[in-house]
């Protein structure tokens, strides 16, 4: 479960932010987008993001609390670390999980279970998560991005674009006509213990950060499990040592 959960929470990290309002084409909504987010110029000058908060995760026993610290550096370096209450399981004790990504090897270490390496399916999305937005240079990347019908989200006709990658998950994603920001994304998903699933993400209360949009509530919803951040503080530029993203494993 745990390798799950934090690969769960990384996919979102691959979905962008996008403008909904009636355009022609997928170039149209892509500018939009960077020019909702803050644009490109705002973006450009991002180097490092360091978020911390709370995580939830839902269990058939009870929710699991604890929490986050997450940290992003381009091009697509990641690494979460987040501490469970376990109290929910009938445990005393506390379980650490941590997932490095260090743009080519990607590593869960959980303090009950050990490290294990991440592959597939899983991580090619997390090589897809380029920051602070692999739309910047799509089209570079090898990424298809087509315009859909427009599907109802929310009480709202929500603008849908289906995207591709070279490889990795192909997500849905539904955005709202009046703010531009993104209600809901719908992705494939695959993973070891669960073969191929879809998860559904949704974020929500969107605040400013150093003149750029960022998503302070982040839902991941799948067939097993529900997890929920809630973000207290984004801090842009921070020093962040390449080390931070490294595993060594004997």
């Amino acid at each position: 479960m745990s390798r799950l959960l934090l690969s769960s929470l990384f996919l979102l990290s691959f979905v962008p932010v996008l403008p909904a309002r009636s355009v022609q084409t997928a170039d149209d909504v892509i500018e939009k987008h960077l020019a909702a987010l803050g644009g490109r110029a705002a973006l450009g000058k991002l180097t490092s993001r360091k978020s911390t908060g709370t995580v939830t995760i839902s269990t058939p026993n009870g929710a699991l609390t604890g929490p986050i610290e997450i940290y992003t550096k381009p091009p697509n370096k990641t690494r979460a670390y987040m501490t469970l209450d376990l109290t929910a399981l009938g445990s005393p004790e506390k379980m650490n999980l941590e997932q490095k990504f260090d743009g080519t090897v990607g590593w869960t270490l959980n303090s009950m279970q050990g490290p294990s390496q991440i592959v597939g399916n899983q991580l090619q999305n997390m090589r897809n998560n380029v920051f602070p937005s692999p739309y910047l240079a799509y089209k570079e990347a090898g990424i298809k991005i087509e315009l859909l019908p427009k599907e109802p989200v929310g009480g709202k006709e929500a603008i849908v674009l289906l995207v591709t990658p070279k490889e990795g998950s192909v997500a849905r994603l539904f955005f709202d006509p009046e703010t531009h920001l993104i209600l809901r994304a719908v992705a494939k998903v695959s993973s070891p213990e669960l073969g191929d699933f879809e998860q559904t993400s949704e974020p929500s209360d969107y605040r400013t950060v150093d003149g750029v949009k960022v998503p302070f509530v982040l839902t991941n919803t799948s067939p097993v499990q529900s997890l929920t951040v809630r973000l207290e503080k984004v801090e842009h530029n921070v020093p962040v040592d390449d080390a931070m993203f490294v595993v060594k494993v004997p």
